[in-house]
């Protein structure tokens, strides 16, 4: 029997917050269910770098990848300079995936300034939209195909800064002919695609999806957070989904991210990367440090962090 991954892991997606600062809206007490995550109320505490270091202590985390947390959208530079102040010597947020409203009017200046900061390598305009409102996360359908948008996502390249595409099952077409109009843009589909959908329907849509998406090179993909839209989950009912994902985008372009603090709503840190270990198992071993390691490194410019344990064993 294959021995599970204990090598190096960068955990490609994770989320940190100071509620305090009064900064998420999302999360305040009146905020209505979100993105078909169930009751929030369990994320309504705080979330920083020694919350993630007690959590993920049982894995050879050596860096992460902080993606924007919703927090204010008058004020998405607000967060990056948060982050700053963070301690990285646990190598917590070592890169940054920040927000910008692509079709603002300020959009080339919001990007400029983030930019500034050596850590934002890529950006994240959360454009999941569904019919059901508690579904949502953002505000209107067809972004993708707005012309302001687009003018501001062909920003991104000039700064070399990754695309983290989140959108549902229904939305992967748009994505398809996005992915083929932007062809030197580095695109980062997030959460699987977020198979939402659980029916036969639901998830050959998906499947179909993926497939097509992933016909294109500028895509890689998150195989985080799961547990989402899989509320009762198993590992065998986890395990075709995370395969349909590699069996798509190949070992070269997937990577595991946490999701945390969000996915612990329906799992722990160790639930899901230790599911990660064993439906992984059966690749090479230059195959899993690509998937846990290696990929994430290469697309999100981690090239200074080595493969030496910073979080306490």
């Amino acid at each position: 029997m294959p021995e599970p991954y204990s090598g190096p892991i960068i955990d490609a997606h994770h989320h940190l917050w100071d509620l305090g600062l009064g900064r998420h809206p999302w999360l305040a007490d009146t905020a209505g269910e979100r993105g078909g995550l169930g009751a929030l109320g369990p994320l309504r505490q705080d979330y920083l770098t020694q919350d993630y270091v007690r959590d993920a202590g049982r894995h050879n985390v050596v860096a992460t990848v902080h993606v924007e947390a919703g927090w204010a959208s008058d004020d998405c530079i607000g967060e990056t300079r948060w982050l700053e102040t963070l301690d990285k010597s646990r190598g917590v947020a070592a890169r940054y995936v920040v927000h910008v409203p692509l079709a603002d009017r300020q959009a080339r200046a919001l990007i400029e300034a983030q930019a500034a900061f050596e850590r934002v390598v890529g950006v994240r305009d959360i454009l999941s939209w569904d019919p059901d409102p508690p579904r949502r996360f953002a505000t209107r359908d067809g972004t993708m195909d707005d012309p302001a948008w687009r003018a501001g996502l062909a920003l991104l390249g000039q700064y070399r800064l990754a695309f983290d595409l989140m959108v549902f099952p229904r939305q992967l077409a748009d994505a398809v002919r996005l992915a083929a109009a932007f062809p030197d843009q580095q695109f980062v589909l997030n959460h699987c695609g977020s198979p939402i959908d659980r029916d036969a329907e639901g998830m050959r849509r998906w499947r179909d999806g993926l497939q097509l998406l992933s016909e294109h090179d500028n895509v890689a993909i998150k195989i985080s957070d799961l547990v989402a839209y899989d509320h009762d989950w198993t590992l065998d009912s986890l395990k075709p989904v995370v395969l349909h994902c590699i069996d798509c985008f190949g070992t070269g372009r997937a990577m595991f991210g946490s999701d945390f603090p969000v996915a612990g709503l329906h799992a722990s840190f160790d639930d899901i990367y230790d599911g990660f270990k064993t439906i992984a198992v059966d690749f090479s071993a230059d195959e899993q440090t690509a998937l846990f390691y290696g990929n994430a490194r290469r697309i999100y410019r981690l090239d200074d962090v080595s493969s030496a344990r910073l979080l306490p064993a």
